[in-house]
């Protein structure tokens, strides 16, 4: 008897979903990359789309999450080196990040052509599908340019380093390297989000340069070559640039005390690190510390609305591919009612997604008064949103899946569990609702930036013009109260899609998309607590046959 055919045979189970162009299949992402200015990235992200779609990145994503970083304090001769050792397939993950420039295109100097944030924003939300730890460094790397480039000596001396397209995991001084990433370090055990209440301390020294001595409670990927921290100078909170090694090669007064055991997000190694007299160097003003690390946290929040509409799109297209292959009850799931209402539903909330961050990223390629008042406020907006809906979305289609999506087996149960970190991390939901009634109370311009980009939509449908015209009246009485303020982001949020989605429907079925969306987020149709609970009428065939085309 042939082994294992004695007891059973399998059948009805679904075939591994791989070696498919995560960007040809996508007909949102496409179409938004030419909408925001980006079509001249089209070979370029179909190329990788390719690249990323096949058994060996998935596999990397599996063993660089199943085999974690480990923390190697001492080496062998007792002297204190405080390494990260990693698997190969963390290192095989970022060197492709690298090679196509997720970590820094936008900043090329030769990068002036319009679409170039929205074009690395597809990409990175291709690559966030496949594995997200690895985008930990990407992104803070990302912002960290934004900033460091507005001091000379960084500008001269680190930045054209960090824009190669090239990976260097080798832990030596930064001058030998042929590439580099940023991290950085500002939460305390006693302050979390409340970064003024930092107490670590910075001394200057009489050359210029600054001692750094206290700790940080969460210090994001520490093998990274430099860090921008928060610290307390004469002059107030400030924020430093600390280099890993000393320009002799030495370490700094950089020790990680531990790694994090997290939830999720395991491939990356986040620590807890103390500073003992540690270099660094002041990164624009004393006591303005806050303001110069946003601008390197604006491009991250940024970045978790991008990675998380890159996980919600993996997510619906497994449960879809699922749908399509299982039988129960003697039809595929993909042809029962109720299957198809939750799965157009999450369909919907996927390319809502998808939909606003490029839109987003394209904000940031324009200097443009109106763009940078669309971006102050929807940045926040649309982190706290997406990244909110990104949890429940996760939830729901490993639910499609049954007892095989909550095994490790599938990419599912990663998702889920990689989803609440781009909630918490850059300021959790209440900080970035918080922020965004700051933005409308304090900047005048932004009501009008934000009615006049919404105002594009109006006449295409009746659910939408009535949300625009609560939406303005609401904004036009004054500062919205803090106890109402998640709905009034929710209500912002799901606005803005909507108003993207309806311009962007230029055929059958993307125009199911954008009525079905008004119809179940803006409508009077009853949008359920659930995906799936709504009772408005949408064209479920045309909604599913856009999302996933298995030819």
């Amino acid at each position: 008897m042939e082994h294992g055919s004695g007891t059973h045979s399998i059948f009805n189970q679904t075939p591994a979903l791989m070696e498919y162009n995560l960007f040809s299949s996508d007909a949102a992402l496409q179409e938004a990359v030419q909408r925001e200015g980006a079509g001249w990235a089209l070979p370029e992200l179909t190329l990788a789309g390719e690249e990323l779609g096949t058994c060996t990145q998935f596999e990397h994503a599996r063993l660089a999450n199943r085999l974690t970083p480990t923390l190697h304090n001492f080496n062998a001769r007792g002297e204190r080196i405080d390494s990260i050792e990693f698997h190969p397939s963390w290192h095989a993950l970022l060197q492709g990040i690298a090679a196509r420039g997720y970590h820094s295109s936008p900043w090329l100097q030769d990068s002036a052509r319009s679409g170039t944030h929205a074009a690395r924003a597809a990409g990175y939300l291709m690559q966030a599908q496949i594995e997200s730890g690895t985008l930990c460094p990407t992104t803070m790397t990302y912002g960290a340019i934004a900033a460091m480039r507005r001091d000379p000596l960084l500008a001269h001396e680190w930045v054209p380093r960090l824009l190669t397209r090239e990976y260097d995991p080798r832990d030596i001084s930064f001058e030998l390297k042929r590439g580099g990433l940023i991290g950085m370090g500002m939460t305390e055990k006693q302050g979390g989000s409340d970064v003024r209440a930092n107490t670590t301390r910075a001394v200057r020294s009489a050359d210029g340069s600054y001692r750094i001595t206290g700790h940080k409670w969460f210090f994001s990927a520490p093998q990274c070559d430099a860090h921008l921290v928060l610290a307390q100078a004469s002059g107030g909170l400030t924020c430093f640039f600390m280099p890993r090694r000393l320009p002799d090669g030495t370490l700094n007064g950089i020790y990680i005390q531990r790694l994090k055991d997290k939830l999720g997000n395991r491939s990356n190694a986040s620590s807890e690190v103390e500073f003992i007299d540690a270099w660094a160097s002041l990164l624009g003003e004393e006591g303005r510390g806050v303001p110069t690390i946003l601008e390197m946290g604006t491009f991250t929040r940024l970045d978790c609305c991008t990675g998380s509409a890159g996980m919600m799109r993996q997510a619906v297209v497994q449960a879809l591919h699922h749908a399509h292959h299982r039988k129960v009850f003697g039809s595929a799931l993909i042809d029962q009612p109720l299957m198809r209402s939750v799965l157009a539903d999450l369909a919907l909330e996927s390319e809502g997604a998808t939909a606003l961050s490029l839109r987003l990223a394209r904000a940031f390629d324009s200097e443009h008064p109106r763009e940078i008042a669309l971006r102050r406020a929807l940045t926040s907006a649309a982190k706290f949103w997406v990244c909110k809906r990104g949890c429940e979305l996760a939830a729901e289609a490993m639910e499609v899946l049954g007892g095989n999506g909550y095994t490790e087996e599938l990419p599912l149960a990663r998702i889920a569990r990689e989803m609440p970190v781009n909630s918490i991390w850059e300021g959790s939901g209440n900080i970035m609702c918080l922020d965004v009634l700051r933005t409308f109370a304090k900047h005048p311009g932004t009501r009008e930036a934000v009615l006049d980009e919404l105002s594009g939509a109006l006449g295409n449908h009746g659910h939408f013009d009535a949300a625009f015209e609560r939406f303005a009246a609401e904004t036009g009485t004054g500062a919205v109260s803090e106890n109402h303020a998640r709905r009034f982001v929710q209500n912002f949020v799901t606005l803005m899609q909507a108003k993207l989605l309806l311009a962007a429907a230029a055929g059958p079925a993307s125009r199911a998309v954008a009525e079905g969306f008004c119809a179940t987020r803006l409508g009077t149709g009853g949008w359920g607590a659930v995906f799936g609970a709504s009772d408005a009428p949408m064209d479920h065939a045309a909604i599913l046959a856009r999302a996933w085309n298995q030819d």
